[in-house]
């Protein structure tokens, strides 16, 4: 419970056995008694057993969906469980627990709170396409959402109920899908999307997969996703 409310954790997780442990324990460890689910997404290796040893439960895709495919299984498990929070957090430990009661804090006048990596918290720096795409993304998620939002593909956000039932029905699994489309639809519906900064952190294991090529081909991703979105009815 964070004041008064059901909280659910989510974490989508595809080979992290490098770190999904910690990451659980973390959570745990700064936020008793909130309930943590491990959506293993057609993982190969033992991050289904290490996040089961940490103490979250665990959920076991047959093969990889992808992180919205993944999302949508916890938020089902958060609807048939009647959480009045879910909130999203990566497996690779960057996303920091202690913004958890922030993020929840602003839930009491919104309906989706994002964790922002760029608004005035951190060191946390993009350059290049990505950034290009990032910003126009932001630009035009903004002016749908009537509010400044900087940081429209962060993974990091939290809902409340409502937004749990939509989501447990609706959640795209596309690449992109999960970040971009979620935000476009429900500024489309008029619910009430906030953002808070956050900081980012370092992966505790892994690395990114990042370079111009792939920045390139996230630019056109990017921009194919928010086209798709504006024109799907």
């Amino acid at each position: 419970m964070i004041n008064g409310k059901r909280v659910l954790i989510i974490i989508p997780a595809w080979n992290e056995s490098g770190s999904i442990a910690d990451v659980v324990a973390e959570v745990r460890g700064e936020l008793p008694g909130v309930s943590v689910i491990v959506v293993d997404d057609g993982s190969t290796d033992d991050t289904s057993m290490r996040a089961a040893d940490a103490g979250a439960i665990v959920a076991r895709l047959p093969y990889n969906l992808g992180v919205g495919g993944a999302m949508r299984t916890g938020y089902r498990y958060a609807r048939d469980h009647g959480f009045d929070v879910a909130i999203q957090v990566d497996a690779d430990g960057q996303h920091d627990p202690r913004y958890i009661p922030k993020l929840v804090d602003a839930l009491d006048d919104h309906d989706l709170v994002i964790g922002a990596r760029f608004a005035g918290e951190g060191g946390y720096a993009v350059k290049g396409p990505r950034k290009w795409a990032m910003k126009l993304l932001s630009r035009v998620i903004s002016r749908l959402a009537r509010t400044r939002l900087t940081d429209t593909t962060s993974g990091h956000r939290a809902c409340n109920r409502r937004l749990i039932e939509l989501f447990a029905n609706w959640y795209p699994a596309e690449y992109l899908g999960d970040t971009i489309e979620v935000l476009v639809r429900t500024a489309r519906m008029k619910y009430k999307i906030t953002q808070i900064p956050v900081a980012m952190r370092p992966r505790m294991a892994g690395t990114p997969s990042n370079s111009p090529v792939k920045a390139s081909i996230y630019l056109a991703r990017a921009g194919m996703v928010l086209l798709l979105a504006l024109i799907r009815a």
